[in-house]
């Protein structure tokens, strides 16, 4: 396609403007919005994406994530940039103002590259467009007003490194086949009866074996887990209590059996009685 001006031009930088009509015609943008490049304060930008991602599967990833759950991405960047975008196929294409356009090709390259998120780039625009309505903030910084988002990068799996085993010229040693570790056993020179046998009897070894652990998986279901015993320090204090009262009781009952003894003494039993055999010779003499 070629463009070439009339003998009406009246400016010669209508040949740009028709031939980003014809990119943008090219890029599937629609006629009746394609037309309004040739306007003075309308600008275009046909950005390539497909350079960004080597890999198939991630470039649609990416390309996705730009787009959004039901365009709901690209229509808050239009919203945000006072542009027009367009994602097909392996390019982005975008209709608006120079400053607007700027910000549209820094959000799709950071998104293409892996650098930032479309929603992070949507929330910071957002703030800016909060604070250029406040004309205290006109000639300030704005950094500090901005949300800082880190990037989380995800530990992938450590290569386990194989270590080199030493060189060696002659080849690995020759593993035994199947007939020669059946000669080492001697089953090789067994019957095909006895052979069956032998197999029967491992088939059944097995199968009790399984059985059993199996009972045993089984039963230890209804096994009563251990409860541990915890002494209460109400219960310690009782037995104190308990211990303390049997020794009162026990020197009580001692000093009981002391003063009984004490009290059953009578002094006739220290008092020798007088003889009656001498009071008899008396008489008898008188």
């Amino acid at each position: 396609m070629t463009v070439s001006t009339t003998l009406k031009t009246r400016d010669p930088y209508i040949i740009i403007k028709a031939r980003d009509l014809i990119k943008l015609l090219s890029r599937s943008v629609s006629a009746a919005q394609a037309i309004k490049v040739l306007d003075d304060e309308m600008q275009c930008d046909i950005i390539k994406i497909n350079g960004f991602v080597r890999h198939k599967d991630r470039f649609v990833k990416r390309r996705q994530q730009l787009l959004g759950a039901n365009s709901s991405t690209l229509k808050a960047l239009e919203i945000l940039t006072n542009c027009y975008i367009l994602v097909h196929g392996n390019t982005v294409s975008a209709m608006g103002s120079f400053k607007g356009l700027k910000q549209v090709r820094r959000v799709v390259e950071d998104c293409m590259m892996n650098k930032m998120h479309p929603l992070y780039h949507v929330k910071e625009l957002m703030v800016k467009r909060e604070l250029a309505k406040i004309p205290e903030y006109a000639h300030e910084n704005w950094d500090r007003f901005l949300p800082k988002f880190k990037k989380k990068n995800v530990q992938q799996k450590k290569i386990k490194s194989k270590e080199k085993k030493p060189y060696t010229p002659f080849p690995p040693p020759q593993q035994p086949s199947k007939i020669d570790l059946q000669l080492e056993s001697g089953e090789y020179f067994l019957s095909d009866k006895k052979k069956s046998a032998k197999k029967w009897e491992e088939r059944q070894e097995q199968q009790s074996e399984k059985a059993a652990e199996n009972k045993r998986k089984r039963e230890a279901a209804f096994l009563p887990p251990v409860e541990p015993t915890k002494l209460d320090s109400s219960k310690a204090e009782d037995g104190n209590d308990m211990t303390s009262v049997v020794k009162s009781l026990k020197k009580k009952a001692k000093e009981l059996g002391t003063q009984k003894a004490v009290d059953n003494i009578r002094a006739e039993d220290y008092i020798t009685a007088p003889a009656e055999s001498s009071k008899r010779k008396k008489s008898r003499q008188s």
